[in-house]
């Protein structure tokens, strides 16, 4: 899953709306946000094996420190009690820390079983990315119900507001496309490496949801 997890991101803005995008996307996308790093620390393991699923050619050998489900809880409670710390806001909060092991549940849909609710124990998934026109799909859905629900909750409070949330999901868009149809990456370092650009969407998101308001904002203005 991918477009799916950015989906929950800016769905989680109606229950948050005090929160940044920036934050709830790092939430939403922790565990693939810290698993590059670990694949170069050579702390998890993924091998490239084209045909692996319909929709991947990642085969994901070992990866229990971040895509663990206890793994994920404890990411989420580490990151919810660090953002209370700075930002004094127990209910942002909570939905930060909450957002993080729904990404276990996303990739329990999509992956095959390698999905383990504890390092080292028994892996499950359902195996949606054995079908790839039920992986668009699912995964379209999901993104294109998280922009509804964020539009609806926000207003662009200049043109920044609008061209910067929607060059983001143009190019969240391409970038899915290009690694679902594109080559395999020629080694696991190169996919590390690539990976790691996911990172720019939290300053991304973060810089758009600046620039928006929220609706109950401009209504409390223009009454």
């Amino acid at each position: 899953m991918f477009l799916g997890h950015f989906g929950v991101a800016l769905a989680a803005k109606r229950a948050a709306p005090k929160a940044s995008l920036g934050m709830l996307v790092l939430a939403a996308q922790l565990a693939d946000m810290l698993w590059p790093i670990f694949l170069l620390l050579g702390w998890e393991q993924v091998r490239i094996e084209p045909g692996n699923t319909r929709f991947t050619p990642l085969n994901f050998v070992s990866y229990p420190f971040t895509h663990s489900l206890v793994a994920q809880l404890l990411w989420g409670t580490t990151l919810g009690g660090v953002y209370f710390l700075f930002r004094r806001n127990a209910r942002s909060a909570i939905v930060a820390g909450v957002c993080v092991p729904t990404h276990w549940l996303l990739d329990w849909i999509a992956h095959r079983p390698d999905m383990a609710i504890f390092p080292g124990g028994a892996r499950h998934g359902l195996g949606m990315w054995n079908s790839l026109p039920l992986t668009l799909c699912v995964e379209l859905t999901l993104l294109v119900a998280g922009i509804a629900v964020y539009l609806g909750v926000t207003h662009a409070k200049d043109r920044t507001g609008r061209y910067a949330l929607w060059s983001m999901i143009i190019f969240l868009l391409l970038s899915y496309f290009a690694s679902a149809f594109g080559a395999p990456p020629p080694s696991v370092r190169v996919l590390a490496f690539t990976a790691l650009a996911i990172w720019l969407f939290v300053p991304w998101a973060a810089w758009a949801d600046r620039h928006r308001a929220s609706t109950e904002e401009v209504s409390r203005h223009t009454a």
